[in-house]
């Protein structure tokens, strides 16, 4: 198949450090190359994926992210550039309401976040010309009044990813600072615990900003320590030397990629039960899904009762990059079979 791929202008593909949309197109883009396919990325000048790659921005619109103006003009020459493909795999918000336009494409897009009210609004409204790839059961399950094609979970490069004893002597958060992804409610489920906690987090927007300096930064200090924004093998190297990863979210995550890059460290999850987290970590086995922040600060403390082997076990099972190729390669191959079959005759064109 020739497959083309539309990856968000925001950041490079891979991202340097905080990215996971990105971060996915990459080994998306490696695996269908891998696997004999055409692939042909439409991102920005500073990507360094190792596959065929256009542009309209030589580097990532980082300074004006989320503009419409930027979005639009990256979507309307990406879909020009892979006309004749037979998948776009769109990444974009812009491009499932644009692509349906060129109706010989086969445009297959995946919602990154949550099926909310306003992206509901968007995917309801683009029709049975655009195929949804929803990343996990909880997501989908959000999903009203809008077809998935399929669930499929992200996966990762294990043999890539450094097993860790968890030796370094602390517990570690990482993510957005953000209220959802709960930054302050692991430094105080580390206070209580009495262990040490590295906090690495993007923190680039103001609302970010805002909330480390109000509830976050008041808590700095002991034992209790902000590493700032970590990427490529460093992140792997602070994850494999975490005794866990303390993920005490209060959202509906739609997946959490963060959750199975500690389990491939081996470094066990312990997480409220929200969004995907049920799907990724089995409770027990590999973390704890804990109900309330007592319960978590007690977990705290059981965390010597997980076998890190199986933490990296399961992400082998259950999230390698492989698996997710493979299964995105099997819907592209059904949709477009179905596209080439011929159209039946209707009884009224009989002779």
């Amino acid at each position: 198949m020739r497959i083309g791929m539309l990856a968000p202008p925001w950041v490079p593909v891979p991202p340097p450090t905080y990215g996971g949309t990105e971060t996915i197109v990459d080994r998306l883009a490696r695996g269908f190359q891998a696997a004999g396919h055409e692939v042909l990325l439409f991102t920005t000048g500073d990507s360094t994926c190792p596959v065929p790659k256009q542009w309209v921005f030589e580097r990532s619109e980082q300074v004006r992210i989320g503009s419409v103006v930027s979005e639009l003009r990256h979507v309307v020459r990406g879909y020009d550039v892979l006309q004749g493909f037979d998948v776009v795999h769109d990444h974009t918000m812009a491009g499932p309401a644009y692509g349906p336009r060129f109706p010989d494409v086969q445009i297959v897009t995946t919602n990154h976040g949550p099926f909310n009210d306003e992206l509901l609004d968007i995917y309801r409204a683009v029709g049975p010309g655009v195929s949804v790839i929803a990343i996990s059961e909880s997501q989908a399950s959000f999903a009203e009044g809008v077809p998935i094609a399929k669930v499929i979970h992200h996966g990762i490069d294990v043999e890539e990813l450094p097993f860790g004893a968890g030796d370094g002597g602390y517990f570690l958060f990482l993510g957005r600072m953000a209220p959802d992804k709960g930054a302050r409610r692991a430094a105080r489920i580390a206070q209580e615990a009495g262990v040490p906690l590295c906090i690495a987090a993007k923190m680039r927007e103001p609302l970010e900003h805002e909330y480390f300096e109000e509830q976050v930064r008041p808590l700095l200090g002991g034992d209790i320590e902000y590493v700032g924004e970590v990427g490529g093998s460093d992140k792997y190297e602070l994850i494999a030397g975490a005794a866990g990863l303390l993920n005490p979210i209060r959202w509906a995550e739609p997946f959490g990629l963060v959750m199975i890059e500690a389990l491939a460290c081996g470094t066990p999850v312990l997480t409220f039960p929200e969004g995907a987290a049920p799907e990724i970590v089995d409770d027990g086995v590999t973390g704890f899904l804990c109900d309330n922040r007592r319960e978590m600060v007690e977990a705290v403390a059981r965390i010597g009762e997980i076998d890190r082997r199986k933490c990296r076990a399961a992400v082998e099972e259950r999230f390698s990059t492989s698996r997710m190729v493979a299964e995105h390669l099997d819907l592209f191959e059904s949709l477009v079979s179905s596209s080439a079959a011929p159209r039946p005759t209707a009884a009224s064109e009989l002779p």
